[in-house]
């Protein structure tokens, strides 16, 4: 599902700057329990999208555990690093949102709120 992602940068380039990182292809594959919860966030990550995005709301950000920074995701790159995950075992390198404006991206929690918001909306009417 590489469609569902931007395209590399520096794919088929001989100076990529990634190049002394190695191969990479030595991925564990998801285990089923894993596989499940992908599939169920990428569900979400639709859902969100679905409600989020005519509100302007561009993606999602999300606390980096390795370097405790906020990560910007734009909808299709949460929606093809899910995918990735899935069907490889892990994310697409990927180039982080430039200059992003945080009032243009909510939390999960947030999302998740919202969703539930409508959802409680919707069946007190």
């Amino acid at each position: 599902m590489l469609d569902d992602v931007p395209r590399d940068p520096f794919a088929d380039d001989p100076d990529d700057p990634a190049a002394v990182l190695g191969e990479t292809d030595d991925a564990e594959p998801l285990t089923p329990a894993e596989r499940d919860e992908a599939l169920t966030d990428l569900a979400d990550v639709e859902v969100f999208r679905t409600l989020l995005e005519p509100q302007g709301i561009l993606g999602l950000v999300l606390e980096c555990g390795e370097c405790s920074e906020a990560h910007y995701f734009d909808w299709d790159l949460l929606r093809g690093n899910l995918r990735q995950m899935i069907d490889n075992g892990r994310p697409q390198v990927h180039e982080p949102a430039y200059q992003p404006d945080p009032a243009d991206y909510v939390t999960w929690e947030y999302a998740r709120g919202y969703v539930d918001g409508v959802i409680d909306t919707e069946e007190n009417r």
